[in-house]
């Protein structure tokens, strides 16, 4: 399976494997996030479109496409054809400079860098039929409060990764109580009854949970009862982009 992604002119922002890290989970003492392995994932699921230069956005709350300034410390000239105030009313437009070709009945969810929170601008999310379409797609963001924001060269403006349309109208959701599930009712007992053991020695500052420091069943892909998952990931290896 391919995706193909088309640059529009000879230059074009960089597109990356999405990355584990984060500068706010580094910033933690004993890198305490990186435990959640949940978070990792999400954030290396998908491409990253890096920004292709230093951008700063400044809004004065107003709703007209002059109320949003751009600035860098770059070529001036440049700006216009990486971001604008298409929509305005404090949105954002940046443009990706690529055309990306999916295979039939895939699609390309575009965001923001999952977890990658920015102070004053919000990503807004969209779901792009890029098997057929013929034209590109933009990034937009809001902004979420009159002031500045500020993109590096560098940073993700744009998080992409792929999405099957049927495939999610296929599935049929039901809810019924966990006890209709013996087995399942079985292992979450055997859970919950081994978290609140390992809190408690925890609390008392016992030796072996002091070293310890957390459980790692999720992260080992290992139930409490001994059985591990047949597929159990703990790192994505998604392929770069190659130049043709």
């Amino acid at each position: 399976m391919r995706l193909e992604c088309y640059k529009i002119h000879d230059v074009a922002p960089e597109i990356v494997p999405g990355r584990s890290q984060r500068e706010w989970m580094d910033a933690f003492p004993d890198r305490h996030p990186y435990r959640c392995l949940p978070l990792t994932m999400a954030n290396s699921t998908g491409w990253e479109i890096l920004c292709p230069m230093d951008i700063k956005i400044q809004w004065n709350g107003g709703p007209k496409k002059e109320d949003i300034n751009f600035l860098t410390t770059g070529d001036p000239a440049a700006i216009a054809s990486f971001a604008d105030s298409h929509f305005m009313r404090g949105i954002v437009t940046f443009h990706t400079g690529h055309l990306f070709r999916t295979p039939p009945g895939w699609g390309v969810w575009a965001t923001g860098a999952p977890n990658w929170p920015k102070d004053g601008i919000a990503p807004l999310t969209g779901l792009v039929e890029t098997d057929w379409l013929p034209f590109p797609f933009t990034m937009n963001w809001a902004m979420t409060r009159p002031g500045e924001v500020v993109f590096r060269k560098g940073e993700p403006f744009c998080f992409i990764t792929l999405f099957e349309h049927k495939k999610l109208e296929e599935i049929e959701p039901e809810r019924q109580i966990m006890t209709v599930n013996p087995e399942l009712v079985k292992e979450y007992e055997a859970w919950s009854s081994s978290r609140s053991d390992f809190n408690a020695r925890l609390a008392t500052g016992e030796e072996k949970a002091m070293k310890e420091r957390w459980q790692r069943h999720y992260m080992k892909g290992q139930k409490v009862t001994g059985d591990k998952a047949d597929e159990h990931q703990t790192k994505r290896r998604l392929k770069p982009v190659k130049d043709m």
